[in-house]
Formats: C-alpha cells, structure tokens, sequence
C-alpha cells in the first residue's frame, strides 16, 4: 500500500492555486485596460497573444460573448480581424457597407482600421471568437466617435 506525504501534497496544491489566481489577476488587469469604456454585457477571454514571423505583428484570439441586446461601441482595430460567431445571431456594422447578419458558424472578415459594430440581435447569449493580426505593442481596440 502507498503512503501520500500530506505537507508534500498540500504544499504543491498551495502553490498550484496561488499560482492560478496570479495568473488569473494578471489577465483581468490585462483585459480591464484595453477593454476600458466599453458597454456592460460584454465579457472578452483571452486565449492567444503569439508573435508572428513578420516583423512587429502577432496574432491575437479572444472570445468575445455578448449578453441579448448589447452592441459593442463603434470601434476599429490596428490590423485585421476575423469574427467567427461561436453561437447566437449577431448584426455587424463595418463603415461604408450596409449591415450584415451573422448566426452560429459564419464569419467576417474586417479590414485594418475600419469602425464596426457588432451587435447580438438573438435572444440568448451570443459568442464570436475574434482573432485579430496586428501590429505589436499598439493598443488592440481603438474607440471611434
């Protein structure tokens, strides 16, 4: 029969967790400053900020969910973005184009700095996974008038 060292197991599970919620702090601080402003009933996950083989551009992904109702402020990015909608119906408003509707498995491109809107028009929540190829150390999200 094995015997479990206690104090070794609870010491390692002690440093998992603090490690966790420090991760966890950082990446809500990280998301609070770049998301500032924007409306209520909408929650961004970052999954992936990797460096890209061109210079001064990575990937970004982030998961967007959007409660019924809400629309994202006008607002434009420093590269392109591909929405893909993970569920819901979502309505976008890019600058110049008349709008278009979206539902679960469809996406959209968006040029570099152009102003949009996205807009979940269901009745459940609605989900985008975004990603985004910009340039480095520019602020993801530009708030447009």
């Amino acid at each position: 029969m094995s015997r479990i060292n206690i104090r070794k197991t609870a010491g390692a599970f002690g440093v998992a967790l603090a490690t966790a919620a420090a991760l966890s702090a950082f990446a809500g601080l990280s998301q609070a400053q770049e998301t500032k402003g924007w409306q209520a009933g909408l929650h961004r996950t970052d999954l992936l900020r990797k460096d890209l083989d061109v210079a001064g551009r990575e990937v970004i992904q982030v998961r967007v969910d959007f409660e019924p109702g809400v629309a994202s402020p006008k607002h434009s990015h420093p590269g392109v973005e591909v929405a893909f909608v993970i569920e819901g119906t979502f309505e976008y408003q890019l600058e110049g184009q008349p709008p278009v509707t979206l539902k679960a498995g469809d996406s959209l491109y968006i040029p570099a700095g152009t102003a949009h809107i996205a807009k979940n028009i269901g009745t459940g929540n609605g989900a985008e996974l975004a990603t985004y190829i910009v340039k480095k150390d520019t602020p993801l999200v530009v708030l447009e008038k």
